[in-house]
């Protein structure tokens, strides 16, 4: 199926800060939300970022790793439990659309949205769907680890290891999709962002693996795939970012994705 509407635009791939990557998320939505273009993006984390889900407690952080290797840390809007998202082995993408444009029902909205990441994969030749039976947990603070669930979590290879996750939320009339496609596990530095987790490394890449464990294929070919899929299923023409889109992103650096209120905030709180 098609994307909805036909107003598009794909931006490749930008390395900037974890925290404006999270505020051009949100500047997407509010562009579609406001008749402007929607968007098809895919970005890249400069320096690696650990992002926290909307309610997770900042005392799952190992905060002195991740100053001492230089590791942004911000908090997302989506749920879920935190993710390290590596400057090399992460891949992400963002689609923000007009709310009624898809469907209103969670879980068709997630599988329209993800069509095209399934079309990377099939265009690298990775074996990659759905998972098909929930799987259960190792570790609740680390989104990697908490229990797959069919309505989100990719997997791929013949153990069925977890390669994609997916996360939704709605803003002003719109909805945001964004997620992260593992090219490369570095499960060592990964468990090192949480405080103590009782997870091993070994037992870490048990549970998650990269494109690059299962094709021949280069980061940049990976990128390319997923760009190609993204402008193919949005038919998205090459688009980039306003001035006024970017001066609204710094602001929302300023007064939420950087702001330590906000990053360290407790659970529960509004």
């Amino acid at each position: 199926m098609d994307a909805p509407g036909d107003d598009w635009r794909l931006i490749t791939e930008e390395r900037r800060p974890g925290p404006l990557q999270m505020a051009l998320d949100e500047v997407a939505a509010e562009t579609a939300a406001d008749g402007g273009p929607a968007t098809v993006r895919t970005y890249r984390w400069d320096p690696s970022c650990l992002t926290l889900g909307y309610g997770q407690d900042p005392d799952t952080v190992d905060w002195a790793f991740c100053d001492r290797e230089g590791i942004d840390v911000t908090r997302r809007r989506t749920g879920g439990g935190g993710i390290y998202h590596d400057g090399y082995g992460d891949i992400a993408y963002s689609i923000a659309v007009p709310a009624d444009a898809v469907p209103g029902k969670l879980i068709d909205c997630y599988h329209l949205l993800c069509e095209p990441i399934f079309g990377a994969f099939d265009r690298l030749g990775v074996g990659a769907r759905f998972v098909e039976d929930e799987v259960p947990e190792l570790y609740h603070p680390a989104c990697y680890l908490r229990e797959l669930h069919p309505a989100h979590d990719v997997v791929a290879g013949p153990e069925g290891r977890k390669i994609a996750g997916n996360a939704q939320y709605r803003r002003d009339e719109a909805v945001i999709q964004h997620g992260s496609i593992t090219f490369s596990v570095d499960a060592e530095r990964h468990l090192g962002t949480f405080a103590d987790p009782p997870v091993s490394p070994e037992a870490f890449r048990d549970r998650v693996v990269g494109i690059d464990e299962l094709v021949d294929a280069s980061r940049a070919d990976a990128v390319a795939a997923l760009e190609g899929a993204l402008a193919d299923w949005a038919d998205a023409a090459a688009g980039e970012w306003t001035d006024a889109e970017l001066e609204r992103a710094r602001e929302l650096v300023d007064e939420r994705y950087r702001d330590d209120e906000w990053v360290r905030r407790r659970p529960n709180a509004r």
